[in-house]
């Protein structure tokens, strides 16, 4: 149900979920691979990062109101109990201070492993410089 439901949501992305994606897609250069609208247990968060256990959402107005908060309450407790970190940003702040935002979540990810850098042909491309033969 819930993978069914992400599919659906990933359609319709606010101003402030497309802008924080574009982000979040920039990371992968650093190392970071995020899903958007990813299915989590009985749950679709707006975006994570699965190998470092990062949740990421951007709230509206709407999650102020006490039945939202309470809902987003009661998922970060389940989520929390995983293993996950969850950060929330509004979207005010999304829009008013976006450099901060993706600092924030910079700092929040773990450093990038070192990969070494892999040809196409799964060998180093580093294998064999420097030696004659």
């Amino acid at each position: 149900m819930a993978s069914a439901t992400a599919r659906g949501l990933r359609k319709r992305l606010t101003p402030q979920e497309a802008r924080l994606w574009a982000g979040l897609r920039e990371l992968k250069l650093r190392g970071y691979h995020f899903r958007r609208r990813a299915p989590i247990g009985c749950y679709v968060v707006d975006f994570v990062c699965l190998s470092a256990k990062l949740v990421i959402d951007a709230d509206g107005e709407q999650q102020a109101m006490p039945a939202h908060f309470a809902a987003d309450r009661q998922r970060g407790v389940v989520l929390r109990r995983q293993g996950f970190r969850v950060l929330h940003f509004w979207n005010s702040d999304i829009d008013r201070y976006f450099e901060g935002v993706m600092q924030t979540v910079l700092d929040a990810l773990p450093p990038p492993s070192v990969r070494p850098n892999v040809s196409r042909t799964g060998h180093s491309i580093h294998e064999g410089a420097g030696e004659s033969g």
